[in-house]
């Protein structure tokens, strides 16, 4: 077995608040010298236009894109046949309005369900899943505890908030 190696990945974005909830973004690879132009925007419910998806409908995309991603690279190393995949899922949060009528969020359940067709047998497709889940960045990201850290720049002055 090889040596395990260590690498970064490294995503860039920038985003500039347009029309009434309407969200450009950029976001770039700088390794890859790759960008990608993406927009938000709400439905009429939070005062959008309904534009383009809201933050949670890329969210949801991103996550299972990320899963079936990883799904269909590791089944090619570790030399599983793939026939057909099809992931479906759901995605539960709940929200409760704070006197200051500003609502607070808490995530309740994440549910997704890999269809798979194989050949192979049912442990080594449990196993292709589990480093599947393990490879998923997004995943990752959301199971661990991680900080998030905010800053604000407010008349020129930089603090973390």
């Amino acid at each position: 077995m090889a040596d395990s190696q260590t690498f970064e990945i490294i995503f860039e974005a920038n985003a500039v608040a347009v029309g009434k909830m309407r969200n450009d973004i950029e976001v770039s690879w700088p390794k890859m010298q790759e960008t990608f132009s993406l927009a938000t925007d709400e439905g009429a419910f939070h005062g959008g236009d309904g534009t383009a998806p809201p933050p949670l409908a890329l969210f949801a995309a991103a996550l299972c894109g990320c899963l079936m991603t990883q799904i269909r690279a590791f089944a090619k190393r570790m030399r599983l046949s793939l026939e057909a995949l099809k992931l479906s899922s759901k995605f539960h949060w709940q929200g409760e309005t704070t006197p200051t009528n500003v609502y607070e969020t808490q995530p309740i359940e994440f549910e997704i369900t890999i269809d798979i067709g194989s050949g192979d047998n049912r442990d080594r497709i449990v196993e292709l899943i589990n480093a599947a889940k393990l490879g998923c960045f997004i995943e990752q990201s959301l199971s661990k505890n991680f900080p998030i850290r905010h800053y604000l720049v407010h008349n020129g002055e930089s603090i973390e908030i």
